[in-house]
C-alpha cells in the first residue's frame, strides 16, 4: 500500500481523485483538459525500424508538465499520412503506446499518465484493425445482440494496442440522406438508435463497474446533440430544431446510452436554439448533468471550442465559455490552452476547472492507468464478426419472379459494375489502409462460392463517377451472354492521398470516386451518370438483372426498382461484405436486413422519414410523395403471416407463421399511433421489435413489452404490428387505453 493515497490501488477511485487534485498546480490542472496534438505527430519511424518520439511531443508535454490526452496515436488514413510504411501495426502498436506513455509519466511531476483517445467508428481505425460494416449497415441488422458482440471485439483490439478511449458515432439520427455522414448514423428512428446505442455501450464497456476490465474501453458517444438535423444535409450547418423535435427524435439515443453507463459524450458542431453545443450550458449541464444525472466526461468535437470565438470575441473567452457550459476535454483547440489565464482573469472559477479535471482523472483511475504495467494480448482477428454483421445487413428490397436465390440451372453469371471487383469502396469513411489481399469483393465471393461448372464473366462497365461510357459495351456483351447479371453499383467514401482536408479531418475537396463521407454532402441523390447509363444498357439486354447497391446513404435509383429483376442494398458492408453478398445471392443464407431509413425516389421529395407529424400532407403533381421503400422494409426468400396484436397491460403478443418453403428470419415491428394526446402526434412511432427465426410452417407467439415512457402524452393509442412502417399503416390495430394502466 502506498503512503500517497492516489497511488494506492486499493483506495476508492473518488478518494484517489480528491487526493491527486489537491496536489496539482493550476498549470497542471489546465494541462489535463487539453488534447491539442495530432497523435501521428508524436512519433516517427527510427532507422532501426522502431519508433522514436518527436520534438513536437516533447514541447507539448513541457508546456503543461504532462499531457491530459492524446488523440489518434494509432490513426492511419490519407489525412494523417500514416500507412503501412511508417505507422504502427498490430505487432508494434502497443510498444509505441508504451513508449509515449513512459515519456508522459516521466515529464509529469505527479506521474499522471495520458489518455490515448482513438477513432473506433466501425472498428479501431488503425493499421491491421478489424473493419466492421458502417453504422448504417449495423442499423439494417436490427440486431443489438450481434452488434454488442462486435463492439466488444473492437474494444478488445483497441486496448490490446495500448489505446484507452473509443470515439464512436451513435447519436446522430439520419434525417437527410444528402448529408455525407449518413453512413455514421444507425437509422432515422430514435427507438432503433437507442437500442443499438445501448448495445454499443454494453459491448465496449462491459458490465457497469467502478473500473474497466482490461479488454473493455470507455466509449465517447458522438455527437451531442441534433447534428443529424443540419439544414440542407450540409456538414456542420445549423440545426433548426424545436425542443419537442430535439427531445423526441434526437435525444433518446443519448438518454439510452447514458442510462447504459456511457463514460463520455462528444458535444456536436451544430447549434441548438442559437448556441453551439460546445458552449450550450442548458444542454451540457442543465439537461445532461442535472436532469439526466450524467457524471461522465464531455469532450468537444475537433476545434469546436475555438469556433466559439465567433461569439465571444477571442479564444481565451471561448475556452472559458466552453468550460462553464460543461466541456471537460478539448480537441485540437487553442482556447483550452489558456484556461490558466482564464481563471486568473476571473472568466471562469477554479472550482469549475477542478470539477472538469476531476472527471478526467476519474476516467484515468477507472482505466487503471496509474496501476497497470502493460496491455492484454490481442484477440483473434474479427473477420468472423465483421462478416456476420455484413450478412445480417444485406437487405432484399424486391425480388420479381423469384430470380433470387440464383437457380440451380443457371450456368453463366455476369458480374458487372464499378463496385463488383473492389473492396476499397466497401469500407466506408474513417477506415485505415488495408493490406493487399484483405477482404472479398462480390466477384471474389461469387467465384469462390458458385457451384462447380458455373461460369463467371466479369466486366467493370464504368467508374463510380463521371460520364465515360466507353466500357459499357463490354458489360452489355457479358450480360447478353449469361443467364443472370449481377450489377453492383453505388458510392464510395474512400479517402485518397489527393483528397484535400480541413483542420478537423473533414474532406474539403473530394477527388477520384469519393461520393460520401465527412464533408462530402450531395445536393442530389443520383448515382454517377455513367452508372445510370450502365443500368439502362444492362437491363435492356433482357437478361434478368440483380442490382446490388454498395453505398453510404440511400441513393435514389427508382430505375433499379422498375427494371431490375431484384434489388438489394448492402450499405458499406466492410472488407468481407462481398462474400456475404455472394452467400445471399446464391441462397446459402437468407437475406436478413431491414431498412433503417426510408429510401427516397428523388432528393426533391425530402424529407421522407416515416415518423413525421400526423398531418394530411399534400402530394406532388409530378411524382409520388411516398418513399420508394419504407423504413423497416426487407424481404426474405420465404413469407410470413402476422396475426392481430393482443394487449395485456404493457405487453403485446402476436402470432407469426412462416408460410413459405424455406427457413427464414422476420423482424416483428411494433408501432404506436397516438389517438388522444396532449400534443400533436406522429403518424407512427416504433416502440418495440424482435427478430425471430422460423422453420417452414412454424408458428410462434412473440411477446414484447412497452415501456412506460413510450405511453406518455397520450390517453389512447393504437398498437400496430407489421413487417415495415408502410405495412403498419394498414395493419389491424389494437387499441390501448393508457389511463386504464395508470389506475
Amino acid at each position: 500500500m502506498s503512503d500517497v493515497l492516489y497511488r494506492d490501488p486499493t483506495a476508492p477511485v473518488d478518494a484517489r481523485v480528491r487526493d491527486l487534485l489537491a496536489r496539482m498546480t493550476l498549470r497542471e490542472k489546465a494541462g489535463q483538459l487539453n488534447q491539442r496534438m495530432y497523435g501521428w505527430d508524436a512519433y516517427r519511424r527510427a532507422a532501426d525500424g522502431g519508433f522514436e518520439l518527436t520534438d513536437a511531443l516533447y514541447a507539448e508535454t513541457e508546456r503543461f508538465a504532462g499531457l491530459g490526452a492524446l488523440y489518434g496515436l494509432q490513426r492511419a488514413d490519407a489525412w494523417s499520412g500514416v500507412d503501412h510504411t511508417n505507422g504502427p501495426g498490430a505487432e508494434d502498436g502497443a510498444a509505441l503506446a508504451g513508449l509515449v506513455q513512459r515519456h508522459v509519466v516521466e515529464r509529469s511531476r505527479l506521474g499522471i499518465p495520458a489518455l490515448f483517445v482513438e477513432e473506433v467508428p466501425h472498428g479501431h481505425m488503425a493499421l491491421d484493425g478489424t473493419v466492421l460494416p458502417v453504422n448504417l449497415a449495423v442499423g439494417a441488422t436490427w440486431d443489438p445482440e450481434l452488434y454488442e458482440r462486435a463492439a466488444a471485439h473492437a474494444a478488445a483490439e483497441l486496448r490490446a494496442r495500448g489505446g484507452h478511449v473509443a470515439l464512436v458515432s451513435a447519436l446522430d439520427i439520419a434525417r437527410d440522406p444528402r448529408w455525407g455522414r449518413t453512413e455514421e448514423c444507425f437509422t432515422e428512428d430514435p427507438y432503433l438508435a437507442a437500442r443499438l446505442t445501448e448495445a454499443l455501450v454494453r459491448g465496449m464497456q462491459g458490465e457497469p463497474a467502478e473500473c474497466f476490465a482490461a479488454d473493455r474501453a470507455p466509449v465517447v458517444l458522438k455527437h451531442f446533440a441534433g447534428q443529424g438535423a443540419t439544414v440542407g444535409g450540409r456538414n456542420s450547418a445549423e440545426s433548426e430544431l424545436g425542443l419537442r423535435e430535439l427531445h423526441e427524435i434526437h435525444l433518446p439515443a443519448a438518454r439510452a446510452g447514458i442510462r447504459a453507463g456511457a463514460a463520455a459524450v462528444m458535444s456536436a458542431y451544430n447549434e441548438v436554439d442559437g448556441l453551439p453545443c460546445s458552449g450550450n450550458r442548458a444542454l451540457l449541464t442543465g439537461l445532461l448533468r442535472e436532469r439526466w444525472g450524467f457524471d461522465g466526461l464531455v469532450m468537444a468535437d475537433g476545434l469546436a471550442v475555438d469556433a466559439l470565438a465567433r461569439i465571444t470575441g477571442d479564444k481565451v473567452s471561448a475556452g472559458a465559455l466552453a468550460l462553464r457550459a460543461g466541456v471537460d476535454l478539448s480537441l485540437w483547440d487553442e482556447g483550452f490552452t489558456h484556461l490558466e489565464e482564464a481563471v486568473e482573469r476571473g472568466l471562469v472559477s477554479e472550482d469549475v476547472l477542478d470539477a472538469a479535471v476531476a472527471r478526467v482523472l476519474r476516467l484515468k483511475f477507472r482505466l487503471g492507468l496509474f496501476d497497470q504495467a502493460g496491455t492484454d494480448s490481442a484477440p483473434a482477428h474479427g473477420r468472423e464478426v465483421s462478416t456476420a454483421l455484413a450478412r445480417a445487413a444485406v437487405t432484399l428490397l424486391h425480388n420479381d419472379g423469384g430470380v433470387l436465390p440464383v437457380a440451380a440451372g443457371v450456368s453463366r453469371i455476369a458480374v458487372l459494375g464499378p463496385q463488383s471487383a473492389t473492396t476499397a469502396h466497401q469500407l466506408g469513411d474513417y477506415t485505415a489502409p488495408q493490406r493487399p489481399g484483405t477482404g472479398a469483393s462480390v466477384l471474389d465471393g461469387l467465384r469462390r462460392l458458385a457451384p462447380p461448372g458455373v461460369g463467371i464473366r466479369h466486366a467493370r462497365g464504368c467508374a463510380l463517377t463521371g460520364d465515360d461510357l466507353s466500357d459499357i459495351p463490354e458489360a452489355v456483351a457479358a450480360a447478353a451472354a449469361c443467364d443472370v447479371a449481377v450489377l453492383v453499383l453505388g458510392g464510395s467514401s474512400a479517402r485518397t492521398p489527393g483528397t484535400g482536408f480541413a483542420a478537423n479531418g473533414a474532406a474539403l475537396t473530394a477527388v477520384s470516386e469519393m461520393t460520401c463521407g465527412e464533408g462530402v454532402d450531395l445536393a442530389g441523390l443520383r448515382l454517377g451518370k455513367a452508372q445510370h447509363a450502365l443500368l439502362d444498357a444492362v437491363t435492356a439486354t433482357g437478361t434478368p438483372t440483380v442490382v446490388v447497391l454498395i453505398q453510404g446513404r440511400p441513393h435514389a435509383v427508382p430505375e433499379a426498382a422498375e427494371r431490375a429483376a431484384a434489388l438489394l442494398t448492402a450499405w458499406y458492408p466492410g472488407p468481407w461484405g462481398g462474400e456475404a453478398i455472394a452467400e445471399i445471392l446464391l441462397g446459402h443464407v437468407e437475406p436478413l436486413g431491414r431498412l433503417p431509413v426510408s429510401v427516397p425516389r428523388s432528393a426533391a421529395q425530402l424529407p421522407v422519414y416515416y415518423n413525421h407529424k400526423d398531418i394530411e400532407y399534400g402530394g406532388y403533381v409530378d411524382e409520388s410523395a411516398l418513399p420508394l421503400y419504407s423504413f423497416g422494409h426487407g424481404l426474405s426468400y420465404t413469407s410470413f403471416a402476422y396475426g392481430p396484436p393482443r394487449l395485456s397491460g404493457h405487453t403485446v403478443e402476436v402470432e407469426v407463421t412462416n408460410t413459405g418453403s424455406r427457413s427464414g428470419r422476420t423482424v416483428v415491428q411494433v408501432y404506436l399511433r397516438r389517438l388522444i394526446t396532449s400534443v400533436w402526434p406522429r403518424t407512427l412511432e416504433l416502440c418495440a421489435f424482435e427478430g425471430i427465426d422460423l422453420a417452414p410452417g412454424e408458428r410462434r407467439t412473440v411477446t414484447m413489452t412497452l415501456e412506460e415512457e413510450q405511453l406518455d402524452r397520450a390517453d389512447t393509442v393504437e398498437i400496430r404490428v407489421a413487417e415495415s412502417a408502410r405495412a403498419a399503416l394498414t395493419a389491424v390495430p389494437a387499441v390501448l387505453h393508457v389511463g386504464d394502466l395508470r389506475t
